[in-house]
């Protein structure tokens, strides 16, 4: 088995269990992966399984993405991600589809994808400082970062920013992993994957579910 799939964000609801109890959950569009490459230990020094999805027209690929995928009997994809596996792999052949299939006993996943872009943000909003006091005594201080270096702190060698500071700067639009995501739902008819709460990354990106690496009831 694949323990993995990409996947499309498309938006989030609410369904409910057997129980009848209500889950917010966001749906993920898993249309079938192509295999197009299997690595082993004897050729890699490692193994693993690449996927690949939506595909691109030729005239938009650069000839090694044309070349690469036509082993596997297939069009150049858009999307390429790469799938560790902990031993070979077993029942699995280049060009094969990889389904929503993969997820049926599976009971809690990891999803890896790209978080939305704040733009430049200051330091309370990115690293969420306090800010400083509201007195009379302070003046158009109030959302400031303070002082960003000093000779002290570097055992006098000098009074450079140190490295690691946080100050403002760019926020989001970063790879982002949220873990141990319940799997409410396997639609196998269209493809849907149903993910109890919500995911890294706006609707409509691309995601990389995998079966979850740390929760215990998978195994």
């Amino acid at each position: 088995m694949i323990p993995a799939m990409l996947g499309k964000k498309i938006g989030m609801t609410q369904v409910f269990d057997d129980e009848g109890v209500l889950h917010p959950v966001t749906v993920v569009e898993a249309k079938p992966c192509r295999v197009l490459q299997i690595k082993s230990d004897q050729s890699d020094g490692y193994n693993a399984v690449q996927i690949g999805v939506i595909d691109v027209k030729a005239h938009r690929a650069t000839k090694p993405q044309i070349g690469h995928a036509a082993k596997a009997n297939a069009a150049p994809k858009r999307f390429v991600r790469e799938v560790r596996l902990d031993g070979p792999a077993e029942d699995v052949e280049v060009g094969q589809a990889v389904t929503v299939e993969v997820f049926d006993e599976v009971k809690f996943v990891d999803v890896v994808g790209t978080s939305k872009g704040r733009g430049f943000a200051g330091v309370m909003k990115r690293h969420n400082f306090k800010g400083l006091g509201d007195g009379h005594g302070v003046k158009r201080m109030h959302r400031a970062g303070g002082s960003i270096s000093s000779h002290g702190s570097d055992l006098g060698g000098g009074g450079n920013v140190k490295k690691g500071k946080r100050m403002a700067g760019h926020m989001g639009h970063a790879r982002c992993t949220t873990r141990n995501h319940r799997l409410i739902a396997v639609d196998k008819e269209n493809g849907l994957l149903l993910i109890k709460g919500a995911l890294p990354g706006a609707n409509g990106d691309m995601v990389f579910v995998r079966v979850s690496k740390t929760a215990k009831v998978n195994s």
